[in-house]
């Protein structure tokens, strides 16, 4: 059997996003959405190209950069969900 070569944009079909099994499993997530379970798998497949950009802070800590039109197009949906799904995961100061 011969396999051919992916050409262009074809090698990324086999891209996947990584989402942490706790994120279903543990009860602290049980009511959180889907879809910001699956915002979660975008921020960390983003965090990974920031660390290789080295945008990390003076704490030593990675950031990203992620904005709500491009939660929108990522998750295709509207404002207020992209909102709602991406305050999930702002974290509170103590």
């Amino acid at each position: 059997m011969v396999y051919d070569y992916f050409y262009g944009i074809q090698a990324e079909q086999f891209s996947f996003y990584r989402i942490p099994k706790l994120l279903f499993t543990h009860p602290s997530f049980k009511g959180m959405s889907t879809e910001a379970k699956t915002l979660y798998g975008i921020l960390l497949d983003r965090m990974n190209l920031s660390a290789k950009n080295n945008w990390i802070d003076d704490s030593g800590r990675v950031y990203i950069i992620f904005t709500v039109e491009e939660v929108m197009e990522a998750l295709g949906c509207a404002e207020q969900k992209a909102i709602n799904c991406s305050l999930k995961w702002i974290r509170k100061p103590v």
